[in-house]
Protein backbone atom coordinates (compact mmCIF):
# COMPACT_ATOMS: atom_id res chain seq x y z
CA UNK A 1 0.00 0.00 0.00
CA UNK A 2 1.39 3.36 -1.00
CA UNK A 3 1.67 6.08 1.59
CA UNK A 4 0.12 9.51 1.02
CA UNK A 5 2.17 12.02 -0.93
CA UNK A 6 3.95 14.69 1.07
CA UNK A 7 5.25 18.11 0.13
CA UNK A 8 8.93 18.84 -0.40
CA UNK A 9 8.73 20.95 2.78
CA UNK A 10 7.58 17.92 4.77
CA UNK A 11 10.29 15.74 3.21
CA UNK A 12 12.97 18.33 3.99
CA UNK A 13 12.28 17.83 7.71
CA UNK A 14 13.77 14.31 7.55
CA UNK A 15 17.49 14.27 8.29
CA UNK A 16 19.37 11.28 6.86
CA UNK A 17 23.09 11.07 7.59
CA UNK A 18 25.83 8.52 7.12
CA UNK A 19 27.16 7.15 10.38
CA UNK A 20 30.07 4.84 11.08
CA UNK A 21 29.19 1.96 13.40
CA UNK A 22 31.79 1.92 16.20
CA UNK A 23 30.32 -0.94 18.24
CA UNK A 24 27.45 -3.41 17.87
CA UNK A 25 26.06 -5.96 20.30
CA UNK A 26 22.90 -7.92 20.92
CA UNK A 27 20.48 -6.48 23.46
CA UNK A 28 20.23 -9.13 26.20
CA UNK A 29 16.97 -11.05 26.52
CA UNK A 30 15.76 -10.07 23.03
CA UNK A 31 15.75 -11.98 19.76
CA UNK A 32 15.93 -9.13 17.29
CA UNK A 33 17.54 -6.05 18.85
CA UNK A 34 21.07 -4.74 18.43
CA UNK A 35 22.61 -1.86 20.36
CA UNK A 36 24.73 0.20 17.97
CA UNK A 37 27.08 3.02 18.88
CA UNK A 38 27.27 5.20 15.79
CA UNK A 39 29.70 8.00 15.00
CA UNK A 40 28.13 10.98 13.22
CA UNK A 41 31.14 13.25 13.76
CA UNK A 42 29.34 15.02 16.62
CA UNK A 43 31.25 16.67 19.44
CA UNK A 44 29.18 14.73 22.00
CA UNK A 45 30.54 11.45 20.62
CA UNK A 46 28.77 8.38 19.20
CA UNK A 47 25.00 7.99 19.51
CA UNK A 48 23.26 4.90 20.81
CA UNK A 49 20.79 3.48 18.30
CA UNK A 50 18.67 0.42 19.02
CA UNK A 51 17.72 -1.48 15.87
CA UNK A 52 15.66 -4.63 15.22
CA UNK A 53 17.99 -6.13 12.62
CA UNK A 54 19.25 -9.32 14.28
CA UNK A 55 17.28 -11.48 11.82
CA UNK A 56 19.34 -10.02 8.96
CA UNK A 57 22.79 -9.89 10.55
CA UNK A 58 24.23 -13.14 11.95
CA UNK A 59 26.97 -11.43 13.97
CA UNK A 60 26.63 -7.85 15.24
CA UNK A 61 30.42 -7.44 15.08
CA UNK A 62 30.18 -7.59 11.26
CA UNK A 63 28.69 -4.09 11.37
CA UNK A 64 31.68 -2.47 13.10
CA UNK A 65 33.32 0.23 10.95
CA UNK A 66 30.57 0.00 8.31
CA UNK A 67 29.09 3.24 7.07
CA UNK A 68 25.29 3.11 6.94
CA UNK A 69 22.41 5.56 6.51
CA UNK A 70 20.42 6.67 9.57
CA UNK A 71 17.52 9.02 10.25
CA UNK A 72 19.08 11.28 12.86
CA UNK A 73 16.43 13.82 13.84
CA UNK A 74 13.78 11.58 15.38
CA UNK A 75 12.73 12.19 18.96
CA UNK A 76 14.60 9.78 21.28
CA UNK A 77 12.70 6.58 22.01
CA UNK A 78 13.16 4.11 24.85
CA UNK A 79 13.28 0.49 23.70
CA UNK A 80 13.73 -2.24 26.33
CA UNK A 81 15.01 0.36 28.77
CA UNK A 82 17.62 1.74 26.33
CA UNK A 83 17.35 5.18 24.75
CA UNK A 84 17.60 5.13 20.95
CA UNK A 85 18.73 8.37 19.31
CA UNK A 86 18.06 7.67 15.64
CA UNK A 87 16.91 4.95 13.28
CA UNK A 88 18.76 2.79 10.82
CA UNK A 89 17.60 3.59 7.28
CA UNK A 90 17.36 0.32 5.30
CA UNK A 91 15.20 -1.19 2.57
CA UNK A 92 13.23 -4.39 2.08
CA UNK A 93 12.47 -7.24 4.43
CA UNK A 94 13.14 -10.96 4.67
CA UNK A 95 15.27 -11.98 1.68
CA UNK A 96 15.18 -8.47 0.15
CA UNK A 97 16.53 -6.67 3.25
CA UNK A 98 19.51 -4.43 2.49
CA UNK A 99 21.44 -1.63 4.15
CA UNK A 100 21.89 1.71 2.43
CA UNK A 101 25.50 2.79 2.41
CA UNK A 102 27.73 5.11 0.38
CA UNK A 103 29.68 3.60 -2.51
CA UNK A 104 32.88 5.07 -1.03
CA UNK A 105 33.96 6.28 2.40
CA UNK A 106 32.64 9.67 3.49
CA UNK A 107 33.12 11.63 6.72
CA UNK A 108 30.74 10.49 9.50
CA UNK A 109 27.74 12.81 9.61
CA UNK A 110 27.61 13.45 5.86
CA UNK A 111 24.01 14.36 4.99
CA UNK A 112 21.92 12.71 2.30
CA UNK A 113 20.14 14.97 -0.15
Amino acid sequence: MDKPRISIDEFSKIEVKVGTVRSAERVPETNKLFRLMVDFGEEAGPRQIISGIAAYVPEPESLINRQLAFVTNLEPRTIRGLESNGMLFAVGSDETFAFLSPDRGVPPGTSAH
